[in-house]
């Protein structure tokens, strides 16, 4: 039997649930989920393996209209994601809405002729079956070649019946990563996702989106990972409020986020942050490029 391998890129608004889905679709927990807009910053690849497939699947930020340059890399990702797919996954939900961000849409209408487009509707759990075949109807009139599947990713209903599906749409093709591959991403990055998963699930309003974390200490030393890692906010109010009072926010942070990635590595972990204030380092494309981010231009 021929060998199938393609990329499946994940794309949508903020908040319908692209990581929930991938996280579900690849099996581990690759994506880090919260119920902020905006939890997907990068581009993340996971890699599911067969004996006669590699299905490479791509999670991409919400897309939005970008305010600063952080959110102009974060449509990039997703723009991108349009541009090397060979199964697109266009995901929203029963509450989302197609004007919202409607450009963006635009540009996947374009593509039906050229690439296979599938619609997920997820968090079908939510509504009845009536509202359900009115929002069925109304995607097959936006997207008429797309195949609709109606889902719920946080259930895992109707994942396997989709996931037969993009395996049967993929091209034949020898794999692009090794077998044994779960991910693109090295160790650290998932250090860093699973410290700023935390912080926007202890801390309101603007701090969350504010933050970077970056890893300065990733040190194996038998079953023990010791690692230091650096919270970079944009004001020292936003410092003042991420340590807390006795240093008790930043506390529950690190005692939260290590015990995930302990979960993650399989091993005992000694995590210690630091909180340092990197002034507009959203707007400053010097920073935002070691922090992993891609932009078109530089001029800092």
């Amino acid at each position: 039997m021929a060998h199938k391998a393609g990329f499946v890129n994940i794309v949508g608004n903020p908040n319908v649930g692209k990581s929930t889905l991938m996280n579900a679709l690849v099996g581990e927990r690759i994506s880090i989920i919260t119920s902020k807009a905006q939890t997907t910053r990068h581009r993340i690849l996971g890699i599911v393996n067969g004996d006669d497939f590699q299905i490479v699947y791509s999670d991409t930020p919400g897309v939005l209209k970008p305010n600063y340059k952080l959110q102009e890399s974060m449509l990039g990702f997703s723009n991108s994601a349009l541009t090397d797919a060979d199964v697109l996954l266009y995901v929203t939900d029963v509450l989302d809405s197609a004007e919202k961000n409607a450009f963006f849409l635009e540009k996947v209408q374009k593509m039906q002729d050229t690439t296979k487009i599938i619609l997920v509707i997820n968090k079908i759990d939510l509504i009845d079956q009536p509202k359900l075949e009115q929002l069925v109807d109304f995607w097959h009139s936006e997207l008429p070649q797309a195949e609709i599947f109606p889902i719920s990713a946080k259930a895992k209903f109707n994942i396997e019946p989709l996931f037969k599906h993009i395996k049967a749409l993929l091209p034949e093709s020898p794999a692009f990563f090794d077998k044994d591959a779960l991910t693109d991403k090295p160790e650290r990055f998932f250090v860093t996702e699973i410290i700023r998963e935390k912080i926007l699930l202890n801390y309101d309003k603007e701090i969350p989106y504010s933050v970077e974390v970056a890893v300065e200490q990733f040190k194996e030393e038998g079953n023990l990972l010791r690692i230091s890692a650096v919270i970079y906010c944009e004001r020292d109010s936003q410092k003042g409020i991420l340590i807390g009072k006795g240093g008790l926010a930043l506390r529950k942070v690190g005692t939260e986020a290590r015990k995930d990635i302990e979960a993650f590595f399989e091993k005992k972990v000694f995590l210690e942050l630091f909180v340092k204030v990197e002034k507009d380092w959203r707007n400053r494309e010097q920073k935002l490029r070691g922090f992993g981010y891609q932009l078109e231009h530089k001029t800092e």
